[in-house]
């Protein structure tokens, strides 16, 4: 993700430096952790935090655990790991709804903070585990807030409940009274937000929590704005009992220094990131996990939970008797797989959640654009039905056609044309040889054993 860009690739560089050696020493350790302090402090993060991390990792790095292993490179960077994991950790991350329903998670942060699409995630992220969701929101500042909410409960699936004429205090007890009668698992409340953390914001907050008892209060802070995320959250900490942080905006061009600093500042653990604007771009949050993709160990468990999320299971059998058979994967297929590829958060988002990530060229990743992927499907849209099943039928003319049609150059309808072929190759060494020969294809084998 974005939040970790720049800040994982110098982490990753430097702490991998460290994988061949056979012998660490007090002078590399001191030279390593020189290069992850100044990465550390340029991603923002609070420099009370980045003195704790550092005589944690040289600690462990100088004692037995290393001097004692078989390969002290690799055990340097397992050292890392669990110190980034540690930073990143603050209590139970886990979402805990073990109480009488309706569990009632109440939302605060500051205005512009993305509380309000944040209740819509959640709500999203609820109704996946079967879990009946009530949301309702407070901000009677701002009606279009209010309305707005009413749209993406409407998209989610979600209970919507009016705020009428009401103050805040009396649209939340009349909501809790209303999931209560619905049956509702859980109620989510948006609280309003100001511009700045003041007496009357903290004054309305307090009395919602008051009556309201919730199972889990969130402090949602804008990942962009970094260690002013940090202070607000530690103010809003001393007024509200909360829980945990949801962090926003984690797909823009932040520093990851607000990620990094607020679990330990606050106490309170990050427990969701929100990675982008559609009701879906909401992950749990793991440390562990975090910590492996901002090293470059990548995420298969986060991998394979976005793909089981964003999967249409008839299509993927449909797809799979095509790959049993070895024939019929056509165009259309080969679109599906990259719409898929951009639902599931683009091939950056994919790529960094792959083991090794660290390890490619500087640059390479930059290589994988999603605006390549759509001009592919825009490509695709441009054909016909019968070129779309037939490919072969494509000639230079209808080639000129699409291109025209789809606003790209020939030279792109033809790239994409043979990426496809190698594609289909690919698909048919499912039907003759199985999996490692297919990969063989693409010059690569699966583990023996597997």
């Amino acid at each position: 993700m974005a939040l970790f860009g720049q800040l994982g690739e110098r982490l990753s560089g430097a702490v991998n430096r460290m994988t061949g050696r056979g012998r660490i020493t007090e002078a590399n350790v001191d030279e390593t952790l020189r290069e992850v302090r100044i990465a550390l402090l340029e991603a923002d993060v609070a420099l009370p935090v980045v003195k704790r991390f550092l005589a944690a990792v040289k600690e462990r790095a100088l004692g037995a655990e290393v001097a004692k292993s078989v390969s002290p490179g690799q055990a340097f960077v397992k050292i890392v790991h669990d110190e980034l994991a540690q930073v990143l950790s603050a209590g139970d991350f886990a979402l805990n709804l073990r109480v009488r329903p309706p569990a009632v998670i109440l939302l605060a942060g500051l205005q512009g903070a993305g509380k309000t699409t944040t209740v819509a995630k959640l709500a999203a992220h609820l109704k996946e585990q079967r879990k009946r969701v009530t949301v309702v929101s407070t901000d009677v500042q701002r009606p279009a807030a209010i309305e707005q909410l009413e749209t993406l409960a409407g998209q989610v699936g979600a209970d919507f409940v009016p705020a009428g004429d009401d103050e805040p205090l009396a649209i939340a007890k009349r909501a809790l009274e209303k999931a209560r009668s619905g049956l509702a698992d859980v109620l989510i409340v948006d609280t309003a937000g100001r511009l700045h953390v003041d007496d009357a914001l903290m004054a309305e907050v307090r009395a919602l929590s008051d009556a309201l008892s919730p199972a889990e209060t969130f402090f949602v802070a804008d990942a962009m704005t970094g260690q002013d995320a940090v202070r607000s959250a530690a103010a809003f900490g001393e007024a509200l009992p909360l829980t945990g942080v949801v962090l926003t905006k984690a797909d823009g061009d932040a520093r990851g220094g607000a990620a990094l600093s607020v679990a330990e500042t606050t106490g309170r653990p990050i427990k969701f990131i929100g990675t982008g604007e559609k009701t879906d771009a909401l992950e749990a949050f793991d440390p562990k996990r975090m910590a492996g993709r901002i090293l470059g160990m990548g995420d298969v468990v986060g991998l394979v939970e976005s793909v089981g999320r964003r999967t249409d299971h008839a299509k993927a059998e449909k797809l799979a008797g095509k790959l049993r058979k070895g024939k019929g994967f056509d165009l259309a297929d080969f679109r599906g797989q990259i719409a898929q590829m951009l639902e599931m958060g683009g091939a950056q988002a994919l790529l960094e959640k792959l083991p090794g990530s660290a390890k490619l060229p500087p640059g390479a990743a930059a290589g994988f654009d999603d605006r390549g992927l759509r001009r592919q499907i825009a490509i695709v849209d441009s054909m016909t039905p019968r070129e779309r099943r037939h490919p072969g039928v494509i000639d230079g003319s209808r080639r000129r056609r699409i291109a025209a049609g789809s606003g790209t150059e020939v030279q792109d309808v033809n790239r994409l044309l043979r990426q496809f072929q190698q594609t289909q190759k690919m698909m048919k060494k499912f039907k003759k040889g199985g999996l490692n020969r297919a990969l063989g294809a693409l010059g690569g084998r699966m583990p023996p054993g597997l």
